[in-house]
């Protein structure tokens, strides 16, 4: 954690703790403390949200009390306020509450009654536009800086030690280390450790687990705790759990975890709260979401009471696994009714679940109600509202957060700034994000490798600033910053848009020689940048590569491949790809059909194309405007003016009329084409007409001249350009 960041936090709130996810923290930080529960907090004055406008007025100029303040604040009503305010008995007594409520029953009409379930209740899914889009389809841009904008640290819960571990590594506690550190191959710790019999107590072993931990030597870990656990008497203690579970869980060992908690000795020690909490932090670490909800059922059922850290950390797994942000909620009134009080922690917890589902007002009104619960905002909190107003567009929103945090007193921290400069990384606004380099510079923060990502990815969305990205690459370096895949990914998506293939292929391969693993968004960027060039033997190769390192692509990688190869005809390599990521699970859709269309299209194939419209109709997919605009302007491409015409009469006939624009232009060129072909037409019907009724066409006299008349007409042209 930033220095400043903790005095921040120590100023407004003893309690202030970052977001749930303990395995992530140097494992120094997380050896469990023996100790009562915390003291209670304080309750602080309320202090309403002010939500400050954006105050880079050179960008955006808005009156003080404006759209974007009244967007952000707290509604006088809030829906959660029934819920974050202590209930009194007599409360409960008049809305008819079950005796059995702290099981968790609760009658149907009870459930009616709750604010949070009607306001989840009353949510409708957002429909469709009623318009149908233009003719022409575009590939979403590919957003090279997905990785988040919170530092590790701000993400995960920390578990204070008593007392923190010496940074000595003497004695005997160093000799281990030593050995850990330089094993010879084919060895196991286990192996070299008989020496040290009943010179090592049970802190010690303590300190080295921790440290074997934060040297990423997890095997190691795992036989020194087999060896603790054949000694006698066992050196195995539940603080030594507490440790060696978070190890194992990031070192995606989640089995071994899962064998040694099964195993643990019947002893009462091993029956406590934080022991069950770096289990259950370490299986969701690993992924292993099923496993960690078993371990919370056998404390539930040891009647083991579970705290704050327990409720964030499964709040998080509920994130982490797909579940709805409803859940999540119902999950913490259930703890709420156990006990479990709020704290900075469970509601940071909260608050991030909602902002990811897009409900950004009601983290808000989270934060509010914890605020006159006595909890105070820490910086991780802001941070995350921070950064899903960033994701929204929403600068001001963000400005105005910032302002907040720091008229309480909270000072910015290196992340906080790499969200902000996100925000405007996406805006396209790069000379802001130069200004607020040279502001952390000022407030003594030191720029990291996401806040020259950011740079970089602010000059790379425009077409004509590949230069000036490649210049901020170049001082990242520069000031001894190693870029990571995220800086990589975001140059080689300039070179691409700015159309320069070879610079983008050439980072690539420098990105391969320095070890850098390039990740899916890597590759995407640069199959877009071959399919910008209409380079389809390399994007044949780059796409044998990924299949050959078996890397997955994503839907943008998948269209990418399509539309590259269908705007050259290859239908045959459109319906490989088509078929390769449908082993991911990427089923085709209306939009896949309209660029398999165009394929076949351009690649000479129109006659297969009610083939195509039958194939959609087989998987249920409806043909839109797009479908029939690209099959008309394939027949009108070959001049079958039937078949452009009778799908024309199909589009009209079933609503899926394209955009005006579009549309106009493709009634002028059947209009022109119908013109043409009624001429055509009426000629045609006048001779079947003439001829059926005996009726023969007039024979004027010849010309004597006729034979002469072509000669005549074109020694007429060459005098009339010689007088000019």
């Amino acid at each position: 954690m930033h220095a400043d960041h903790c005095g921040a936090v120590a100023e407004c709130c003893t309690m202030a703790m970052p977001l749930p996810r303990l395995v992530e923290l140097p494992l120094a930080f997380k050896i469990l403390p023996f100790r009562s529960s915390p003291p209670p907090i304080p309750r602080l004055p309320t202090l309403s949200p002010l939500r400050l406008l954006l105050r880079r007025s050179k960008t955006l100029t808005l009156p003080l009390f404006s759209a974007a303040q009244d967007a952000i604040s707290v509604p006088q009503d809030p829906i959660f306020l029934r819920h974050l305010q202590r209930i009194d008995e007599d409360q409960l007594e008049d809305k008819n509450y079950d005796e059995n409520f702290e099981e968790g029953l609760v009658d149907e009409d009870d459930l009616d009654l709750d604010p949070i379930r009607s306001f989840f209740k009353s949510r409708k899914p957002v429909p469709d536009p009623k318009h149908e889009g233009g003719r022409a389809w575009h590939i979403a841009d590919i957003d090279p800086a997905e990785a988040s904008l919170l530092d590790e640290e701000e993400q995960t819960i920390e578990l204070q030690s008593a007392a923190p571990l010496g940074l000595a590594e003497d004695g005997v506690v160093g000799d281990i280390l030593r050995i850990a550190r330089n094993l010879p191959e084919n060895s196991a710790l286990g192996d070299f450790l008989d020496s040290f019999v009943g010179k090592i107590w049970e802190s010690e072993c303590i300190e080295l687990l921790a440290r074997m931990g934060e040297d990423g030597l997890a095997w190691s870990c795992l036989y020194l705790f087999e060896w603790m656990r054949l000694q006698e008497p066992s050196l195995v203690t539940s603080r030594a759990c507490s440790v060696i579970f978070p190890v194992l869980g990031k070192a995606g060992m989640g089995e071994k975890l899962m064998i040694l908690f099964e195993n643990l000795p019947r002893a009462k020690q091993f029956r406590d709260v934080r022991l069950y909490n770096a289990a259950i932090s370490g299986l969701s670490c690993c992924g292993r979401y099923d496993d960690a909800w078993g371990v919370f059922e056998a404390m539930e059922t040891n009647n083991i009471q579970p705290d704050h850290v327990t409720c964030s950390i499964l709040v998080t797994t509920m994130r982490k696994s797909g579940r709805c942000a409803k859940d999540a909620w119902d999950f913490f009134e259930r703890l709420n009714r156990k006990g479990v009080k709020w704290s900075p922690e469970v509601s940071g917890a909260l608050i991030k679940t909602f902002c990811d589902e897009g409900l950004k007002k009601e983290a808000l009104i989270i934060q509010s109600e914890m605020e006159k619960n006595g909890i105070t905002s820490n910086v991780i909190i802001y941070n995350t509202l921070m950064d899903a107003y960033g994701k929204s567009n929403q600068i001001e929103e963000v400005e105005g957060l910032l302002n907040e945090m720091k008229m309480k007193g909270l000072k910015p921290t290196t992340s906080t700034y790499n969200i902000l400069m996100d925000a405007y990384s996406r805006r396209m606004q790069p000379e802001i994000v130069e200004d607020l380099l040279l502001e952390m510079h000022t407030l003594g923060l030191k720029p990291n490798v996401k806040s020259y990502t950011c740079l970089i990815s602010a000059y790379g969305r425009q077409k004509k600033m590949s230069e000036k990205a490649a210049d901020s690459f170049l001082r990242m370096k520069a000031a001894g910053i190693n870029p990571t895949s995220h800086s990589y990914t975001a140059l080689i998506h300039a070179f691409s848009v700015g159309g320069w293939h070879e610079k983008a292929y050439s980072a690539y391969q420098r990105m391969e020689r320095e070890g850098i693993t390039p990740s899916i968004e890597t590759y995407t960027a640069l199959l877009d940048g071959f399919r910008r060039a209409g380079e389809t033997k390399m994007l044949m190769e780059i796409w044998k590569t990924m299949i050959l390192k078996k890397v997955e692509g994503t839907k943008v990688t998948f269209y990418i491949l399509l539309d590259g190869f269908a705007k050259h005809g290859l239908y045959v390599q459109a319906r490989d790809v088509i078929s390769e990521f449908g082993k991911f699970g990427i089923q085709p859709t209306v939009m896949t059909y309209n660029i398999l269309m165009n394929a076949y299209a351009r690649g000479g194939q129109h006659y297969r194309l009610p083939q195509l419209l039958k194939e959609m109709a087989t998987l249920e997919l409806k043909p839109d405007s797009v479908t029939y605009s690209t099959m008309i302007y394939a027949y009108l491409r070959v001049r079958d003016f039937t078949r452009a015409f009778y799908y024309h009469k199909q589009m009209v006939k079933s609503g899926k009329v394209p955009e005006a624009s579009s549309y106009h232009k493709l009634r002028a060129i059947l209009d022109a084409k119908a013109a043409k072909k009624n001429m055509r037409d009426r000629s045609a019907i006048l001779g079947i007409v003439n001829s059926k009724m005996g009726l023969k066409p007039k024979k004027g006299k010849k010309d004597e001249f006729w034979k002469n008349k072509k000669k005549r007409s074109i020694m007429k042209n060459l005098s009339a350009a010689d007088r000019r």
